[in-house]
């Protein structure tokens, strides 16, 4: 991706101001760029399941005349410049979502704080409880027809809950997928999202795509 495309598509999202909007426009890009990449690939393919490594000279050290030489330079140049631009965008990616989250904090601490002035102003006491659940991590993509977009999952949703993890026990990924590979039925997964609270309930299954959720979560900055 060339610098002037980087800027008319909006930079890098660490200006102010980042949306959802912004980051499924962000996703869009990703996907588009690695449907590029399994273009070339198929591509080499064709040319006698040449690959990326192997040698496009004979034994004798000659071109060699069963694959379309341009056409494999080519496409090996495309997929590397490809991986570089997708490794870009999903910097991208996990930027914008940390900082939506960071703008989401603020919020509700903003809120809470109005929370707790009501609270005394009423006579309501124990100001801990009016505390918002805490997500500890973030969802960044999902896979269509996957369980995870089955359960009504959405980029930049915030993990409340998932299953028997939450916020307090909350360590590493390895949590989520502990609890993935023991699950015998529903997952209630707890999400907010644009600052309300949404009850999901997830299936982990074997699908047409990788893992048993179809979607990829990555934990938030404390």
């Amino acid at each position: 991706m060339s610098e002037k495309e980087t800027r008319e598509s909006g930079g890098s999202p660490e200006a102010s101001g980042v949306t959802v909007s912004d980051i499924q426009e962000l996703i869009r890009r990703k996907e588009e760029i690695e449907a590029q990449i399994k273009a070339n690939y198929d591509l080499l393919e064709s040319q006698k399941g040449i690959g990326m490594n192997e040698p496009l000279v004979d034994c004798e050290g000659y071109p060699r005349a069963d694959v379309d030489l341009y056409q494999v330079r080519t496409a090996r140049h495309n997929i590397v410049c490809l991986q570089n631009d997708h490794k870009a965008v999903m910097k991208q990616v996990e930027e914008a979502l940390h900082q939506l989250h960071a703008r989401d904090k603020e919020k509700q601490a903003r809120d809470l704080a109005e929370a707790r002035k009501e609270a005394m102003s009423h006579g309501l006491g124990q100001s801990q409880d009016l505390s918002p659940a805490q997500a500890f991590a973030i969802v960044n993509s999902i896979s269509p027809g996957s369980p995870a977009s089955i359960a009504g999952l959405q980029v930049a949703d915030e993990i409340v809950e998932f299953g028997s993890v939450n916020t307090q026990n909350f360590q590493s990924l390895q949590n989520i997928g502990t609890v993935v590979q023991h699950s015998e039925g529903p997952l209630n997964v707890t999400v907010i999202r644009r600052g309300e609270k949404h009850q999901l309930r997830l299936v982990p299954t074997r699908w047409a795509g990788k893992g048993l959720l179809g979607c990829n979560i990555i934990p938030l900055q404390r």
